[in-house]
């Protein structure tokens, strides 16, 4: 055994492995994550045609990495929910509702960066 590592602990590899499976997961099973992996993707695209700089890239892409972590949060803890609370019940309902509103509230926020992301590009980019 590796001193300070728990026998019951998976090894990073491992840890790795079942990060990629809960994202094949998501995106097998939640709409959502589809719809922001496509937002990146148009994001993406966007900053190549208006040449971006690369502050500016790290900025869109800070956004969509916290966007698509934000779904995926929101998808787990409504997965944990129903899990614990198979039958209706108001906190778990208002539980699921904040979890979404988080991923909304960062959603917008990314997208109002975007704007002035990509706003400034275009200006510079018609300024000549």
């Amino acid at each position: 055994m590796i001193p300070g590592r728990s026998p019951r602990h998976p090894s990073f590899r491992r840890s790795f492995l079942f990060a990629l499976q809960g994202f094949r997961t998501a995106l097998r099973q939640e709409r959502n994550i589809k719809v922001m992996l496509a937002g990146g993707a148009f994001a993406v695209a966007m900053g190549l045609i208006l040449r971006i700089d690369a502050v500016s890239w790290a900025i869109v892409l800070v956004c969509c990495g916290m966007v698509i972590a934000a779904e995926l949060l929101n998808t787990a803890i409504e997965t944990v929910v129903d899990l614990v609370s198979p039958e209706f019940h108001p906190l778990a309902g208002q539980a699921k509702d904040i979890a979404a509103a988080a991923s909304w509230v960062l959603s917008l926020t990314a997208a109002v960066v975007g704007v002035i992301v990509y706003a400034s590009a275009l200006i510079r980019l018609l300024a000549g």
